[in-house]
């Protein structure tokens, strides 16, 4: 059986950009839901940081990931947010479940 694709992303909103991040991220994931391969997209700010926000994903498998991240959604959603966020970019890391 295929392992599924199971990652967090991590960034944090620029002052004053984080109910745009918060917005945007609301509806890029609907979008990622709708994915035939993504069993999940979680969103979420920490309380202690609401700059910060922790995104939880799993997909069907390696193939469903690499579709997720060519889907043409990703590239408008990835330019928007890269623009609201302190890092260059999200940042990833990958999990195995045990």
């Amino acid at each position: 059986m295929t392992e599924p694709t199971v990652l967090h992303a991590m960034f944090t909103a620029r002052p004053g950009a984080a109910d745009r991040v918060a917005a945007l991220l609301r509806d890029f994931a609907e979008v990622v839901r709708a994915e035939e391969g993504n069993i999940v997209f979680d969103a979420s700010r920490l309380v202690d940081d609401p700059d910060r926000f922790f995104v939880y994903e799993v997909y069907r498998d390696e193939v469903a990931f690499q579709e997720h991240l060519s889907a043409s959604a990703g590239v408008p959603f990835n330019a928007a947010l890269q623009e609201l966020i302190v890092e260059p970019a999200s940042i990833l890391t990958f999990l195995r479940r045990v």
